[in-house]
C-alpha cells in the first residue's frame, strides 16, 4: 500500500502564512537587523525564563520531601513541572517578539 501525499493545508492557513512572512520581510527591510547586544540580552532572558521555574520547583519539591519524607518523588515532579513551564514561556517570548 503506497503513502499517499500529506494533503496541502487549507488556503486561509496558507494565505495567513504567505501574509506573516510578506510582514516580517517587510519589517525586516525597514529595520534591518537587530544589534548583537540585543540578541544577547534575549538570549540571556530565555535562559532565566527557563532556569527560574526549574529552581522554584527544585525548591519547591524538595522542602514538600523533606516535609512529607517521601525522598526524591516531589523533587523530581516539579523539577519537570518547572522545565516544562520554563520552556513553555521561553517559547512564549521567543514567538511574540
Amino acid at each position: 500500500m503506497k503513502d499517499s501525499p500529506p494533503s496541502p493545508p487549507p488556503d486561509h492557513e496558507l494565505e495567513e502564512g504567505i501574509e506573516r512572512r510578506r510582514q516580517q520581510r517587510d519589517r525586516w527591510r525597514r529595520e534591518g537587523e537587530r544589534p548583537l547586544a540585543q540578541n544577547l540580552a534575549m538570549i540571556g532572558a530565555l535562559g532565566w525564563l527557563i532556569v527560574l521555574p526549574t529552581l522554584a520547583g527544585i525548591f519547591f519539591g524538595h522542602w514538600l520531601d523533606r516535609r512529607e519524607g517521601t525522598g526524591l518523588t516531589f523533587t523530581a515532579a516539579f523539577l519537570v513541572a518547572g522545565v516544562v513551564l520554563g520552556a513553555a514561556l521561553a517559547w512564549q517570548r521567543m514567538h511574540s517578539s
